[in-house]
């Protein structure tokens, strides 16, 4: 194998260079593997933006975070995992062992460990995201497409925790990628899907995964009435997720639900963002307010059997591909609202 790599750098503000580094080479319990795809992200296009990420990197540092590629070294101590072997490793794992893994919550562990480094030509994977959160590719199932386990599993994680029920209308706020995600879920679970979306290229891909009906707006009081109006006496939908991350459409979900609805507020607003809700209608309508962060690993693994089972229609999300030196022309195109919803960056 070689001794380096090429490898996206993350350096600060719409600033990643394409640079040569060395290959990782694996200590006791790691993994390097060679990537086959790794997909661009909304996060990962946030960071680009910022130049930073709190939680999760901090410049100089390799980026990009959804992958799935093949191993080429197993450290001492891998049990599992042989050279040959397509895997999809996740971008966290967390502790075990913390208040919030004893109680279930391993999203919310207080030693969550990240990784990145997925625009590269290789990438280690640390002992404990070996141990837990990587999983086997199934021989018939496109590197690329297990490359969307991980956002995969946070759209399944929020729409599960939504508490939702066969034959409940879900209205899905956003035309994204993770909206889109967490549509075609609820449609595959039974559910009368309505879409909230703003750009032309989204109808069409809601449609396609499944939304019974499409709602085009910009307009927040014209959406709410438009979704409302496709429900019984106008009464509101069973639950109303919430995919974009902005004040309006925060306040805009807790509108759309019906007496004893639930809102999820999966979409992540900036830090320091304050939302004004209608505590009335929220008190004597009985509605039930959720948020939903991340994954797990039982929800990684549920994501990726998913995608294996052939119903999810993994291909319709792997809208572009591209090589490692063009990322830079992929972040700026996807900042100017391009129609893709997820391109594979193949090294």
């Amino acid at each position: 194998m070689a001794t380096t790599m090429k490898a996206a750098i993350l350096h600060g503000r719409e600033d990643v260079r394409i640079e040569r580094v060395p290959v990782p080479q694996a200590a006791p319990g790691e993994l390097i593997v060679s990537v086959g795809a790794a997909l661009t992200c909304g996060t990962d296009l946030k960071v680009f933006r910022r130049g930073y990420h709190a939680r999760m990197i901090v410049p100089p540092a390799l980026f990009g975070h959804e992958l799935a590629g093949t191993v080429v070294e197993a450290g001492e101590e891998v049990v599992g995992f042989v050279p040959g072997d397509r895997v999809v490793a996740l971008n966290s794992a967390p502790c075990g062992h913390c208040y919030f893994c004893e109680r279930g919550q391993e999203n919310l562990c207080d030693d969550l460990l990240f990784n990145n480094g997925a625009y590269a030509e290789f990438i280690r994977i640390p002992a404990r995201i070996v141990s837990k959160n990587t999983l086997h590719v199934p021989d018939h199932v496109p590197l690329e497409h297990a490359a969307l386990t991980e956002p995969l599993a946070c759209a399944v994680h929020g729409f599960e925790d939504s508490r939702p029920h066969p034959g409940d209308t879900v209205a899905i706020i956003g035309g994204g990628p993770l909206g889109l995600m967490i549509l075609h879920v609820a449609a595959l679970a039974g559910c009368k899907v309505i879409a909230i979306v703003k750009h032309d290229g989204q109808v069409e891909a809601a449609r396609q995964l499944g939304a019974a009906h499409v709602v085009q707006t910009d307009n927040v009081r014209k959406a709410i009435q438009e979704t409302r109006d496709l429900t019984p006496k106008s009464q509101g939908v069973d639950i109303a997720i919430e995919a974009v991350g902005v004040p309006e459409t925060w306040q805009e979900a807790v509108e759309l639900v019906r007496k004893g609805g639930t809102v999820n507020f999966f979409g992540g607003c900036a830090i320091g963002t304050q939302v004004k809700l209608d505590t009335n209608r929220i008190h004597y309508s009985d509605i039930t307010l959720r948020a939903t962060f991340h994954h797990t690993p039982a929800i990684c693994r549920k994501a990726l059997e998913l995608i294996a089972g052939g119903r999810f229609q993994a291909g319709a999300f792997i809208t572009g591909h591209a090589h490692l030196y063009e990322l830079n022309r992929v972040f700026e195109k996807l900042m100017n609202r391009s129609s893709e919803i997820k391109t594979a960056i193949v090294p």
